[in-house]
């Protein structure tokens, strides 16, 4: 049994890599979010390949994992944060390729709009490979206008 000292929220996270071997890093990372404090793994998305966007370098593996945790939103986005240094993360410059990417886009119904942190994610509205696995596990989430208007991203699902 998990207990936890706030009342627990659901939150979506967006994973994504493309260096190194990209799928078991997001898989490594989904299995990750369940170790994390006060927080419980909920659910995933199968792994989708897609093309860097405003950038270069080898295609990205993505994925959503939905959690329930107790930590707060900027205390989530810190745990993220040290999970993608730990996975080798750098940032030699903007949209650089990464061993992993950790991306808070949802945080319950909250909305917070501060230097840290903004919520709902600014840009996952845009982004193919956020909205179809959010779709995969939180249908509800994701509307068939949202889905039409990034159709014609690459995007594919990986087998497995």
């Amino acid at each position: 049994m998990i207990v936890w000292q706030r009342d627990a929220v659901s939150a979506f996270i967006a994973l994504g890599a493309n260096l190194g071997d990209a799928a078991a890093m997001v898989r490594r990372a989904i299995d990750g979010l369940a170790q994390l404090p006060q927080t419980q793994l909920l659910a995933w998305s199968p792994l989708y390949a897609s093309a860097p966007v405003d950038a270069q370098g080898p295609d990205y593996v993505n994925a959503v994992a939905q959690v329930r945790t107790g930590l707060t939103a900027p205390e989530l986005l810190q745990h993220l944060g040290q999970a993608e240094l730990q996975a080798g993360r750098t940032r030699p410059y903007h949209h650089a390729p990464r061993t992993l990417d950790l991306d808070l886009l949802l945080y319950g119904d909250g909305r917070i709009d501060s230097p840290a942190l903004t919520l709902p994610h600014p840009r996952m509205a845009q982004r193919a490979f956020v909205l179809l696995p959010l779709a995969d596990i939180a249908p509800q989430r994701v509307s068939p206008e949202a889905l039409r208007a990034v159709a014609g991203q690459a995007i594919r699902r990986l087998p497995g």
